[in-house]
């Protein structure tokens, strides 16, 4: 039966839509697209440049990873998820609009403000996925995620497109204003979010000789010794933190691993990225409606798999029309894991706790893009030494090592996977 809702509900949650059609802009051109690969290639270069991108990526999760479960804590008490959200927004469009003045040799500024648009973004996402419990009900959880995720899609594509155009017509020079761009239109498309999404909740008091910060460490401490009380959430979030590392070294390395086995230059990748998001969007939308039918476990379950297949091609894959196609199931099934993914974490976590378990759940996310990362580069780089130093062309050094690390993705994905079975399955018409 077609969901009936209000014309107030249904602004809000297309204002909810258009924030990830923002954020992902930023997913698109600086983790994806532009700024990596520029980053690896101009601002350092060499496997150097891999090495140095995996330290940033790392630092800024282990950060949001210490932050996201105090801050969640405080949006659910204090009922200011949209405030929290604004604030890392702004962090985030404001660094990204100074990677802009990041040039070749720059390696402290592009590694600072990197990392510092990267917090706000990976922290603005805990408490704009927190915010899918106020504009959707049990029944439509899965499908609401997938559509915002779909939407996102769009949004990478958009961005994409505004600034392949440029480049194409004038040059790499155009690039720092890649930026610009993202910046401009992450925090365009955020504004109707902090205008229209209402928080259903209503803020506890205060109790008398308490400050919010002591609070939230209280209710932290409480949520730990009570943990045997969300057995299902606690194994997710295992299973999740296992696969998500897959998903964050394929994220954060995709324009890598493009230009280094492939040798793609900028305009090539953002085709690339945009033919990932085109796939991206139809995943979205059609794993979010498998988990409202089915089951968001199965769901994920499915996409998973495909994405594993996708990967173990690129050790078979030779020319770039075969990337280009590998990319496109890849960006099916990804989207697909993600967009359910944060609805399988809105099942799963009590109504009056769900920003505090979206934090819990960003901890082994944030986690995830620490150790992913880390691994990868750490093994595309020692893997490369040790071709190197045995007298293979570096060039080709270089690839080895990049196939190895592409390797532990698949390892990651396949562990997560075997661990997701073990959580129970979880309807829209059950409850834990």
């Amino acid at each position: 039966m077609k969901e009936r809702i209000s014309q107030t509900e249904k602004r809000s949650r297309h204002s909810w839509y258009l924030y990830d059609f923002g954020n992902s802009a930023y997913a698109a051109i600086v983790l994806l697209a532009v700024y990596s690969a520029y980053f690896k290639n101009v601002v350092v270069g060499g496997a150097e440049g891999t090495r140095l991108w995996g330290i940033s990526v790392g630092v800024a999760a282990v950060l949001v990873a210490v932050m996201s479960p105090v801050f969640g804590t405080i949006a659910d008490f204090t009922k200011s998820k949209k405030k929290l959200l604004f604030i890392f927004t702004m962090i985030s469009v404001v660094f990204t609009a100074l990677l802009f003045f990041v040039g070749e040799g720059d390696i402290f500024i592009g590694m600072l403000f990197f990392i510092l648009a990267e917090i706000g973004y990976r922290a603005a996402q805990v408490f704009y996925d927190s915010l899918l419990s106020d504009v959707s009900t049990p029944e439509s959880v899965g499908a609401v995620s997938g559509n915002g995720w779909a939407f996102g899609m769009i949004g990478g594509i958009v961005a994409l497109i505004l600034v392949l155009v440029p480049i194409q017509l004038i040059g790499n020079q155009m690039i720092p204003y890649a930026f610009l761009i993202t910046a401009v239109m992450y925090l365009g498309a955020s504004v109707p979010t902090f205008m229209w999404v209402k928080e259903k909740s209503e803020p506890e008091p205060i109790p008398e000789g308490k400050n919010i910060t002591v609070i939230a460490f209280e209710r932290l401490a409480y949520t730990f010794r009570s943990v045997k009380q969300h057995k299902e959430f606690i194994k997710y979030a295992i299973s999740f933190l296992v696969y998500n590392d897959g998903i964050m070294m394929l994220m954060d390395f995709a324009a890598i691993i493009g230009a280094t086995l492939f040798g793609m230059g900028q305009a090539q990748l953002i085709i690339f990225v945009i033919i990932i998001h085109l796939s991206g969007a139809f995943g979205a939308l059609l794993f979010g409606k498998i988990a409202d039918r089915k089951s968001s476990k199965e769901s994920v379950l499915l996409a998973l798999a495909i994405l594993i297949v996708s990967v173990a091609c690129l050790f078979f894959v030779k020319n770039l029309i075969g990337f280009f196609i590998v990319g496109a199931f890849a960006g099916f099934s990804l989207s697909g894991v993600q967009a359910v993914s944060r609805s399988m974490v809105t099942q799963l976590a009590p109504k009056a706790n769900v920003a505090e378990f979206h934090g819990f759940l960003s901890v082994a996310g944030r986690t995830s893009t620490f150790v992913g990362p880390f691994v990868f580069s750490t093994v595309s780089f020692r893997m490369h030494n040790w071709y190197a130093n045995r007298g293979v062309d570096p060039v080709l050094a270089e690839q080895y090592g990049l196939l190895w690390a592409v390797g532990s993705i698949i390892a990651f994905l396949v562990a997560g996977s075997l661990l997701l079975l073990m959580v129970r399955r979880i309807t829209n018409k059950s409850s834990i």
